[in-house]
């Protein structure tokens, strides 16, 4: 029986990824990082230290320091914030999404990148009375992050279920990759620019061009799968 459905946040719950990767890219490019807005769509999902790196080896040929993360990721939050203002809108048909999973009696679990401090006020304000705290992953609770399995294995404990018992709802291949790693039903929504392949390739097991047609489609998932 399914028990529980795993939500990334960003890109599935808000339609912020546009202003995610516009933070990461103004941050990076003044620093004359070798970087393009396509990559922070392909990074989706990392944890900050590891998109810093990731581009601080390409163009540097080296690691960041703790410090210029620290401060790198201080500058990107603060952007993400200017640009995000009065507030991030809540993805189109993800309420809809979360009403059905409620209604089918099933943990509602989040599964994110993100270290935002903004992260709990912004979820009870557009999803009250559907995220209990205790069932949330974020950046500060794992040591690696997506494509790595540890998130959402993190997940699977908060909740105490088995990989068998859940159901992934994801927008970004490394996403889909990590959700697959740990051996979780994942649905790959493409909110984003990617193209579909890349959702395939990394091993989607569903995929719908929104929210709205996940919603129109998540209980007969959910009954298919707790046969």
């Amino acid at each position: 029986m399914i028990k529980a459905v795993l939500f990334d946040m960003d890109g599935v719950l808000y339609d912020s990824m546009p202003n995610h990767v516009q933070a990461w890219y103004e941050t990076m490019a003044n620093l004359n990082a070798v970087c393009s807005t396509e990559d922070f769509y392909l990074f989706e999902g990392r944890t900050g230290e590891s998109t810093i790196n990731i581009i601080f080896n390409r163009s540097f040929g080296r690691n960041a320091t703790p410090q210029e993360i620290e401060s790198i990721y201080e500058k990107k939050a603060q952007r993400f914030i200017e640009l995000e203002q009065p507030g991030a809108e809540p993805m189109k048909g993800a309420l809809d999404v979360l009403e059905k999973v409620k209604k089918s009696g099933l943990q509602r679990v989040i599964v994110t990148g993100s270290g935002q401090k903004s992260l709990f006020e912004k979820l009870d304000k557009h999803y009250p009375d559907f995220f209990d705290r205790n069932l949330m992953v974020t950046a500060y609770d794992v040591k690696y992050g997506k494509p790595h399995p540890e998130p959402y294995l993190t997940g699977l404990k908060k909740a105490d279920i088995l990989p068998s018992e859940a159901i992934v709802v994801e927008n970004a291949p490394l996403g889909v990759e990590a959700g697959r790693a740990a051996g979780i039903f994942t649905i790959a929504v493409n909110t984003g620019p990617l193209s579909d392949t890349l959702l395939r390739d990394a091993g989607a097991d569903e995929l719908f061009p929104s929210m709205t047609s996940l919603a129109d489609n998540i209980e007969k998932i959910i009954q298919r799968l707790s046969r």
